[in-house]
């Protein structure tokens, strides 16, 4: 039986997320079309006849420009020297940039795991030989050839190819993790990270990177879960936004993230959601540690 750890990385955007959560067959980490969606590495554990491959999602990969840029990065950094194989998530439909090339230099060529190049999205190139150049700027990343599968984590597009090359990477070993398991992600966390995810999906410019939520309460009964969250920014303009005309916006945000909850949870939700400023959070150590980014060390 095969048993392993397996990374995923690459740049903001290229759907790591996306990938995770169509490898697992369901929906465990939120995934938009926006930068730093995921800000935290997280599990999503896959079993079945073959083995088990314990998945971790990370940050995408980018120069920080605060605090918790650089708290992002270091989650990233840091799940892959215990990795037993990496995969380098790319967005095929473009060629290699400067952030690809950093990657590359700075984590990928310092170790000696080994690292299957991913091309994601090739079903948005129409032509074969523009697809190949793609490949080509990323394999010239390499000193050495490295396996290269092109997939669609949007549509499940040779997820098969990517399962069994992923297997036979990894070692024997027995289950880390019950059949049952598909994440180590508390209710807390679940809850906290939908209700982001409808934030991102509902506002644009800079809301949906200096927002933080945090779960003041959460009661769980028999019949019903009451989960108090606290949705933080960094402008009283943002709070403005956020709450909406008449708290229109925040009545959406909250019976979108309820309805997903009350799937998750196969019970009642009730939702209560307040706003609140936090001037320049995301440069504050403190409140970095007291929203839950911090590192493990």
């Amino acid at each position: 039986m095969k048993c392993g750890f397996v990374t995923i990385l690459g740049r903001p955007n290229v759907g790591k997320s996306t990938l995770l959560n169509q490898m697992l067959g369901q929906k465990i980490v939120i995934a938009t079309d926006k930068a730093q969606t995921t800000r935290k590495r997280i599990k999503g554990i896959l079993t079945d006849e073959n083995g088990q491959i314990v998945f971790v999602d990370t940050p995408g990969v980018h120069r920080p420009l605060n605090k918790l840029g650089e708290f992002l990065l270091d989650e990233a950094k840091v799940a892959v020297p215990d990795a037993d194989l990496v995969l380098f998530l790319v967005d095929g439909s473009e060629p290699a940039g400067k952030g690809d090339k950093w990657i590359v230099e700075n984590i990928l060529e310092s170790i000696k795991i080994p690292v299957i190049l991913v091309m994601n999205k090739v079903d948005k190139v129409k032509q074969t030989q523009k697809i190949e150049e793609n490949l080509m700027s990323y394999k010239t990343l390499f000193k050495e050839n490295i396996p290269v599968i092109k997939i669609s984590a949007k549509t499940g597009r040779n997820k098969d190819t990517l399962l069994s090359n992923i297997y036979k990477k990894l070692p024997e070993g027995e289950k880390l993790y019950p059949d049952d398991i598909v994440t180590e992600e508390s209710m807390r966390n679940v809850a906290e990270e939908i209700i982001r995810e409808k934030i991102l999906l509902h506002t644009e410019d800079e809301i949906p990177h200096s927002v933080a939520i945090k779960i003041d309460k959460y009661e769980e009964c028999v019949d019903i879960d009451k989960i108090y969250a606290i949705i933080y920014c960094e402008q009283k303009s943002q709070k403005g936004i956020l709450i909406g005309k008449n708290g229109s916006l925040l009545k959406k945000i909250g019976t979108e993230a309820r309805l997903e909850l009350e799937e998750i949870t196969e019970k009642k939700v009730y939702l209560n959601l307040e706003v609140k400023v936090e001037k320049d959070w995301r440069k504050k150590d403190k409140l970095l540690k007291e929203f839950g980014f911090k590192s493990d060390d």
